[in-house]
């Protein structure tokens, strides 16, 4: 007799598997799914094709080198990742970190740029990998947003500033040779003006139509019709046909290697955050929750695969991805088709880009960083908070005066950040408190509130009972009873404390012993039982004639009606 599978064990097995292989659990397609994905995977594909090739110039790295980031990158992304609708490949942040961190070490497009690029996208990748592995992507927030905002808000007008020269007819000259040689190119500006005009008219109008690749097929037509190429125009030229072949990078020295640990990390959290970005967006709009260490593990094969294909890093695009969804994508069959049209067009669509301006490609830059510039943002951010508006308005600054090392802006930024809120942690709130006419407790210097009781002291501490705001209760309450020596209680109303460590545990304990050498009782109201069992532990709350703990706040406001004398000499007298 033939056994019946147990399909109940063959699913358990399954879901086990797709925890390191999510690609196990995508959804089984039908034939309607198909043509929608199919859909929405070729209108993107369309879009990241020109855009890759303009991304690989920023970079500083062969034009061909832009689309093998869209290809294999994208594949294994998608593969290993928990978000299903992300678009992976070349995006304009990370294309200019690659070129501000190799230029002092190589010259662009030359092979030891490549091989550095290649070390720097390998690097990155293994920093990805490892962090979603251990589970350590929390890691990776320590970049708040006003700091994110200013070194985004700063690459922006470096990225719109490096394609100026080309989009203007001044193409492989720097600024300081703007005013030598022969005047602009006039053909050029009217490509890349229009090209840029062409942009914003299909974005405003057309969002879903490709106009980005029919802007490089009207380009080339363009180019060739007016034989701009032979005329000494500067064009794409000759890309070559033919799938990405495995690249190993040679060996680099020491220094170089250690020149590269620090932009690579800087590309790893500008990746994950544009990663975040996306991939919350498509979570909502799926309703599931983001496992940002799958991503992490995804995003960090991608750039291997990039690496390995001789590439640059790679990440997930907001515009491409807001594209996706916009198309109408359902799951990451879209990406499977993209990935299709994007090997399609290496093998046989090279030769059609031969004629497309060099202009034409700095307007698809910069049409897409103009999204990036929203000064606003600044304002917007001194109304709610002048020093995190100042830290992002110094990271902007920073960003820009320390290209092309254009990492120490959000270094500077997060050190900055960091500071802002170890100071916080360091100046905790600590307040007197009063009961309000609607009975909360509140700030009674702030409210002008009546005291509690006579000859009692009542604060409250809204941050952890930790190393950094140990000592400021401890003062505190030392400042009190030196001015206030009649005071016979300390209310210490505890709900906002919810984790004490050992600095904390010393703290309290030196205050409990003070106030009983002194006959003044101590009260704790609220104590949260993380914060509760740590004190019990140390033996901090043994029950003694000077110590009340009460479960909530009125039960400790009821309390202060019926509190008898405190035992021995009554101070003062």
């Amino acid at each position: 007799m033939t056994p019946i599978p147990d399909t109940r064990t063959a699913s358990t097995t399954r879901q086990r598997l797709s925890r390191f292989f999510p690609f196990l659990a995508w959804q089984r397609p039908d034939r309607a799914l198909l043509v929608n994905e199919a859909s929405a995977g070729i209108t993107v594909a369309l879009m990241v094709i020109p855009q890759g090739v303009a991304y690989a110039a920023l970079a500083g790295m062969p034009l061909i080198t832009g689309i093998y980031a869209a290809l294999l990158p994208s594949l294994v992304a998608v593969l290993f990742s928990s978000s299903a609708r992300l678009s992976v490949g070349p995006t304009a942040l990370t294309s200019l970190l690659v070129g501000a961190s190799i230029a002092p070490l190589a010259v662009p497009a030359s092979q030891e740029w490549v091989s550095l690029a290649v070390w720097l996208t390998l690097l990155s990748g293994a920093m990805q990998l490892a962090l979603g592995a251990a589970r350590l992507g929390w890691l990776l927030r320590l970049v708040n947003s006003p700091v994110l905002m200013g070194f985004t808000q700063g690459a922006a007008v470096l990225i719109i500033a490096s394609q100026l020269p080309a989009l203007l007819g001044f193409t492989g000259r720097s600024y300081a040779q703007l005013l030598q040689g022969p005047l602009p190119d006039l053909i050029a500006i009217g490509f890349g003006l229009g090209g840029m005009a062409l942009l914003w008219l299909g974005k405003k109008f057309v969002p879903r139509f490709p106009t980005t690749m029919a802007l490089m097929v009207l380009a080339a037509a363009l180019s060739a019709l007016v034989s701009y190429a032979l005329r000494g125009g500067a064009v794409i030229g000759h890309l070559p046909s033919g799938l990405p072949h495995f690249y190993l990078p040679g060996l680099i020295s020491g220094a170089q290697f250690s020149a590269l640990l620090l932009p690579a990390f800087l590309i790893t959290l500008v990746s994950f955050l544009e990663t975040a970005s996306s991939a919350k967006v498509d979570n909502a709009k799926a309703g599931t929750l983001w496992n940002e260490n799958q991503d992490l593990i995804g995003q960090g094969l991608g750039k291997i695969a990039s690496g390995l294909s001789g590439a640059f890093p790679t990440s997930s695009s907001f515009s491409r991805s807001a594209i996706t969804l916009y198309a109408g994508a359902k799951s990451q069959w879209s990406t499977l088709f993209s990935v299709l049209v994007v090997a399609v067009s290496l093998l046989w669509a090279m030769p059609l880009l031969y004629h497309v301006p060099q202009a034409v490609l700095a307007s698809v830059v910069v049409t897409a960083t103009i999204g990036l510039l929203k000064p606003r943002n600044f304002v917007a951010l001194w109304r709610i908070s002048r020093i995190e508006a100042s830290i992002a308005f110094a990271t902007f600054a920073l960003t820009i005066a320390t290209a092309p090392s254009i990492y120490w802006g959000v270094l500077g930024g997060l050190l900055a950040a960091l500071a802002h809120y170890m100071y916080q942690d360091l100046h905790p709130r600590l307040i007197e408190v009063g009961l309000h006419a609607d009975g909360s407790l509140r700030d009674r210097q702030l409210w002008s509130l009546p005291p509690l009781a006579p000859d009692l002291y009542a604060l409250r501490l809204d941050a952890a009972l930790d190393f950094a705001s140990a000592s400021t209760l401890e003062r505190t309450i030392n400042e009190a009873l030196a001015s206030r020596p009649d005071t016979r209680d300390i209310f210490l109303f505890a709900q906002p404390i919810n984790r004490i460590d050992v600095t904390g545990t010393e703290a309290f304990g030196s205050i409990r012993r003070l106030l009983e050498s002194r006959g003044i009782r101590l009260h704790l109201s609220g104590l949260k039982l993380p914060a509760q069992t740590v004190l019990e532990r140390a033996g901090l709350l043994a029950p003694g004639p000077m110590l009340f703990v009460y479960r909530t706040d009125a039960e400790a406001i009821a309390a202060l009606a019926s509190l008898p004398p405190p035992p021995g000499p009554q101070r003062g007298a």
